[in-house]
């Protein structure tokens, strides 16, 4: 299996924007081959979360068909991250396009506390997703939470992929984390992290892959940019966006 994760640098607010950013990504992958691409935390609007409210965006929104099209076209599933409507308030989801199903969420389940006064916690869900449900979804605060990643490898999960948006000093002390889940629960582990402001803090990228054994195989800079993972042979291709178009 070949995973992308794509470090995007959002036009806060601005989806028409964000979506064709995505989708030039999206096709990148495609060209090599990837089976899935993820892409960091609320990355399709930023993650600015007193503005999630009036950014909140259905399931069904027309406006993301052409990733469906995408995905059913070149069998390749691509997950964006968005705030969702639910019927309890506004969710931190992962739109999920996969190649000829119906159009998916997963939702963040576990909030911080800066969180809450913005968003709800998303329903229980495995979050897994590729070929035999190989591949766990994170979003960003969930991996500090120990049972979310022991239940990813209860549930047989191989590979553990954390959408986020993470600060300088948070990028620290999640790849300490994730470093810990790769190790303890023999999962190769992916983090996506978006570049540019976010809610009044600078996000620094350093989109990450470390192999099952907690080994780092490839970290971008803070440039706009992605790595392809290959699970057979824990290849790495990393490239910046600049090269991409």
């Amino acid at each position: 299996m070949k995973i992308c994760v794509a470090q995007t640098r959002p036009i806060t607010g601005d989806i028409a924007a964000n979506c064709d950013r995505h989708s030039q990504f999206v096709m990148r992958a495609v060209a090599l081959g990837a089976d899935l691409i993820v892409f960091p935390e609320l990355s399709i609007t930023g993650y600015e979360p007193t503005l999630a409210k009036d950014l909140a965006v259905e399931v069904g929104d027309r406006r993301f068909d052409r990733f469906q099209t995408i995905s059913d076209a070149h069998a390749i599933t691509i997950g964006i991250g968005a705030p969702t409507q639910h019927q309890t308030g506004i969710c931190i989801s992962l739109l999920l396009f996969q190649p000829q199903q119906p159009r998916q969420l997963y939702s963040k389940m576990h909030l911080h506390g800066d969180e809450e006064p913005c968003f709800v916690p998303g329903p229980a869900a495995t979050g897994l997703i590729g070929p035999n449900g190989q591949v766990a979804l994170a979003i960003c605060y969930e991996l500090s939470v120990p049972e979310h990643a022991a239940n990813a490898a209860r549930n047989g999960a191989g590979i553990y992929l954390a959408s986020v948006a993470k600060s300088v000093d948070g990028v620290v002390k999640a790849s300490s984390r994730l470093r810990a889940i790769a190790r303890d629960h023999a999962m190769a582990v992916l983090m996506v992290n978006c570049v540019g402001l976010a809610d009044g803090m600078d996000c620094p990228g350093q989109t990450s892959v470390w192999n099952h054994q907690g080994t780092l195989l490839h970290q971008l800079d803070s440039e706009e940019g992605m790595i392809l993972y290959d699970t057979a042979t824990q290849s790495v291709l990393g490239q910046r966006f600049s090269d991409l178009r």
